[in-house]
C-alpha cells in the first residue's frame, strides 16, 4: 500500500466523494440537487472522512463542492420533523454538529477550503474552519440562523476566533450575506480567485504547504489549537446549551413553521417573552 494513502479509501460513501493524490486528500460535498445541504448522513460522513484522514500520512485537505454552491447549510427538508423531536435528539443532533466542526478543526494538517458558490449557515462555517479559505466572486457566506428562530451557537465560537468579536456580532446578529470581497476585507476569506483559476490556486497552496516541514506543520497547529483550547472547550459547553434552550421557544417553532408555510414568521415582541434564558447562566 502506497503509505500516503488511506487505509479506507475504498469506502463507499454516499453524499460526499473523497479522493487523493499524492499526499493531497479532496474531500466533495456532492449533493448538488440539494445545494450541498447537509443531512445527519453527511455529517456523519465527513466526521469519517476527516478521522480518516487523520488517521492518514496526508499532507493536505482541500474541502469544496460540486454543483452552484459550496454547501447552503442544513438540509431545511429536515425541518418537517424538526419540531416533534425530543430534548435528547436535539442534543444528539448539536453534538454531532461539534464533533464534526472539532474533527476539521483539530486535523493536523493543513486545511483548505475552495468555495466557488454560497456557503451559508452550516456551510459557512465549514469554510470558516479551515486554515484557508479560498473564493471565486461567486461566492457568498452568511450565517442566517436568526432568520427562522435558530441560535449559531456552534459556528459562534470558532467564527470568533477568526473574525474577532465586532464582525462575528454583525454577521450572527444580522444573518445578512456577504460576497466574497466584504468576505476577504473581513478575514474570513484568505484569497479571491477567478472561477477558473480556483482548483489550481488551492492545488498550489497545498504545495506550497508539502514543501514545508510535516512535523513543523503538525506542532504549529497543535500549538494554535492548544493556545485557544480551554476558551474553545467551555464555548462549545455553553453553544451545546445554548442550542438546546433554543430550541424550547415559541421563536423557534414559528420560525420552522414560517419557513414551511413560505410566509414571514411573526415572533413574540419582548414583552411577551418568557423568563427561559436563552443562554446558559
Amino acid at each position: 500500500m502506497n503509505p500516503n494513502q488511506s487505509t479506507r479509501t475504498n469506502v463507499d460513501y454516499k453524499t460526499i466523494l473523497v479522493s487523493d493524490s499524492g499526499h493531497i486528500r479532496t474531500i466533495t460535498l456532492n449533493r448538488p440537487e440539494r445545494r450541498n445541504a447537509m443531512t445527519p448522513e453527511m455529517q456523519m460522513e465527513l466526521i469519517a472522512a476527516f478521522e480518516d484522514t487523520a488517521a492518514s500520512n496526508l499532507r493536505v485537505l482541500i474541502l469544496t463542492g460540486t454543483g452552484d454552491a459550496f454547501c447552503s447549510g442544513l438540509d431545511l427538508s429536515a425541518l418537517h420533523t424538526m419540531g416533534e423531536k425530543t430534548a435528547a435528539e436535539y442534543r444528539a443532533d448539536a453534538e454531532r454538529i461539534a464533533r464534526l466542526f472539532l474533527a476539521l478543526y483539530e486535523l493536523h494538517i493543513p486545511t483548505i477550503a475552495a468555495v466557488h458558490g454560497p456557503a451559508i449557515a452550516g456551510g459557512a462555517g465549514l469554510a470558516t474552519i479551515c486554515d484557508f479559505t479560498l473564493a471565486t466572486p461567486a461566492a457568498k457566506f452568511g450565517f442566517t440562523e436568526v432568520r427562522i428562530g435558530f441560535v449559531p451557537a456552534l459556528v459562534s465560537a470558532f467564527l470568533a476566533l477568526q473574525i474577532g468579536g465586532r464582525h462575528t456580532r454583525d454577521l450572527l446578529l444580522t444573518g445578512r450575506i456577504i460576497d466574497a470581497a466584504e468576505a476577504y476585507r473581513i478575514g474570513l476569506v484568505n484569497e479571491v480567485v477567478a472561477p477558473e483559476e480556483l482548483s489550481k490556486r488551492a492545488q498550489t497552496l497545498a504545495e506550497t504547504l508539502i514543501a514545508n516541514s510535516p512535523q513543523s506543520i503538525k506542532a504549529t497547529k497543535h500549538l494554535i489549537a492548544a493556545q485557544n483550547q480551554t476558551w474553545l472547550n467551555a464555548a462549545i459547553a455553553q453553544s451545546l446549551e445554548a442550542s438546546a434552550l433554543s430550541r424550547e421557544t415559541a421563536d423557534f417553532r414559528e420560525g420552522i413553521t414560517a419557513f414551511l408555510e413560505k410566509r414571514k414568521p411573526k415572533w413574540e415582541t419582548s414583552s411577551q417573552l418568557g423568563s427561559k434564558p436563552t443562554r446558559p447562566n
